[in-house]
């Protein structure tokens, strides 16, 4: 897969959540609790997910190019979205970024990719659910089912294409005015998380409680990327140990660089579900709105 120290480390913590949701399913159906088929769909649609974005479905253009944005290899990546690259581009040269700012945007563009691709792929599923639906000619019960399936996901879609435009007025947003010093969050995932917070079915009192569990959300994320940070400065030092040929060196790089692997593996795979656990509830409050 060609990927980076940091990359399989994501990739170990995507599937271990993925793993760790199809065991959950296993027990729901062995019980009878999945008779629409619901989960399993969802489940192949992380799945879809992971493999594109790691490059493991069998497109070689699908995968995202490596970068490292400590090497400043942001320019080797592409956005693939011509109004993101002409954001960047503006931003890039405006001289309102630190070079601490640029990485902290560049993180917000990639993630606004990622989200552009899911609601692709939910959006294939769904088109595909819908053709095998439209050609079933007998109503039946099993139809119905169907039928509440697709609503809940076309609810889906609409979801996560309310967040790419929120995300995309907030990108066009910073990328003309610079970063705005008295934000209450940064982290683009906890930022998206707010936004969508303040428009579910929240009291004050959930919100507040909400917000505080986002502000140590947060501070998770940011021990995530200094451990990312580590570990790839330790993967580099790494080969060109490799190249000196001082075992003694040699050894003690290896054992720092498993160290660090493990530890960004495990806050990864917290991040990610914790990440997981926030998007279930805020779904759940803006549910609530449309009933």
């Amino acid at each position: 897969l060609h990927l980076s120290a940091v990359k399989l480390a994501e990739l170990h913590s995507d599937l271990k959540i993925q793993e760790k949701d199809e065991l959950s399913w296993k027990k729901l159906k062995a019980e009878g609790l999945d008779e629409d088929g619901e989960k399993e769909a969802k489940l192949r649609r992380n799945l879809n997910v992971i493999m594109t974005k790691y490059g493991m479905n069998g497109k070689k253009d699908s995968q995202l190019v490596d970068t490292n944005y400590i090497k400043d290899g942001t320019e080797s990546d592409t956005l693939d979205d011509p109004r993101l690259e002409k954001l960047w581009s503006k931003a890039k040269t405006s001289g309102k970024f630190s070079d601490e700012e640029l990485d902290k945007l560049w993180r917000e563009f990639k993630h606004h990719k990622e989200k552009i691709r899911e609601y692709n792929i939910l959006l294939e599923t769904v088109s595909r659910t819908e053709d095998i639906h439209q050609n079933v000619i007998n109503p039946s019960e099993e139809n119905l089912v169907k039928e509440e399936i697709l609503h809940n996901k076309h609810r889906e879609l609409k979801e996560k294409l309310r967040s790419i435009n929120q995300g995309f007025e907030r990108l066009r947003k910073v990328s003309h005015q610079g970063y705005d010093t008295t934000s209450e969050f940064e982290e683009p995932r906890v930022i998206d998380l707010w936004d969508m917070a303040k428009s579910a079915n929240f009291t004050e009192k959930e919100l507040e409680s909400f917000r505080e569990e986002l502000k140590h959300f947060e501070a998770k994320i940011e021990k995530h990327h200094h451990y990312q940070k580590q570990l790839e400065i330790s993967h580099q030092k790494l080969k060109h140990v490799e190249g000196t040929g001082d075992k003694d060196h040699l050894h003690r790089n290896k054992e720092k660089y498993a160290m660090l692997q493990e530890k960004t593996k495990e806050l990864g795979y917290k991040v990610k579900k914790h990440l997981q656990d926030l998007s279930s509830r805020i779904s759940q409050g803006l549910q609530h709105n449309e009933l």
